[in-house]
């Protein structure tokens, strides 16, 4: 099971939110370069970023800082917000980017991802909040349920699927377990975590969380890693245990 420690991009600082709300910003650094070289240092296999402003407005204006980590790392890197458009996706893609995330385009225009996804490696970004997928940075709901959009893309091909329960995101309350496991039997594309983790005794649960034969296969952890909770090196050991 990866890890994906978080780089979270606002105004090409490192961020995290609390539960989405980008009114409850907490910067963590302002050389996201460092801390992903940090990150790969420690024993990350992945980084995984957000520019945060494209999710919002759709503008990339921390693309240069995710082509610069994409460039400094030797490892892969996995990246979205705002990938509203096949231009937005390629200019990732071309910058180095080994898999994006595509959350709102997924709903508004699936055939974009089915089409992406025949060529290169595309997860779908699936943000919950009470079981509804939000858009737009989180800020717009959909209508529809995380299980229902994530049956839509079964025969799509894509990488795998990012599942975060916005009301556990930057909160360290833990995972939600149970959503996840429902994930795990409704499809057969990869799963990553997302949301909630605060302890290695909730990496632990992720990574022996099971269904209908099938695992995790990551989880991304962004406040707990920046808030000293656990060090990168100890996560990677932990998911590690676990096959």
């Amino acid at each position: 099971m990866d890890l994906f420690p978080a780089i979270d991009l606002l105004g090409g600082r490192c961020v995290r939110l609390h539960q989405g709300d980008y009114q409850q910003e907490t910067v963590y650094g302002d050389d996201p370069i460092e801390q992903a070289v940090a990150f790969v240092e420690q024993g990350a296999g992945w980084i995984h970023v957000v520019d945060l402003d494209a999710a919002r407005t759709g503008e990339p204006i921390n693309r240069p800082v995710v082509a610069a980590i994409a460039a400094a790392v030797g490892v892969p890197v996995q990246a979205g917000g705002g990938v509203r458009d096949r231009d937005a996706a390629h200019a990732l893609f071309d910058a180095g980017i080994e898999r994006v995330v595509v959350g709102t385009a997924a709903l508004r225009d699936p055939d974009f991802v089915r089409d992406l996804a025949v060529d290169h490696r595309v997860a779908v970004g699936l943000d919950g909040r009470a079981g509804e997928v939000a858009t737009d940075g989180w800020l717009v709901g959909s209508g529809r349920t995380v299980l229902d959009v994530a049956r839509s893309f079964s025969d799509a091909g894509v990488d795998a699927f990012v599942v975060t329960d916005i009301s556990r995101d930057g909160t360290l309350s833990g995972p939600d377990l149970e959503g996840l496991a429902a994930m795990l039997a409704a499809t057969h594309t990869d799963v990553i975590a997302s949301g909630g983790v605060g302890t290695l005794a909730d990496l632990r649960d992720l990574a022996t969380l099971e269904r209908s034969g099938r695992t995790l296969a990551g989880v991304i952890a962004g406040k707990a890693i920046y808030e000293g909770r656990f060090r990168v090196s100890d996560a990677v050991a932990v998911l590690g245990e676990t096959p």
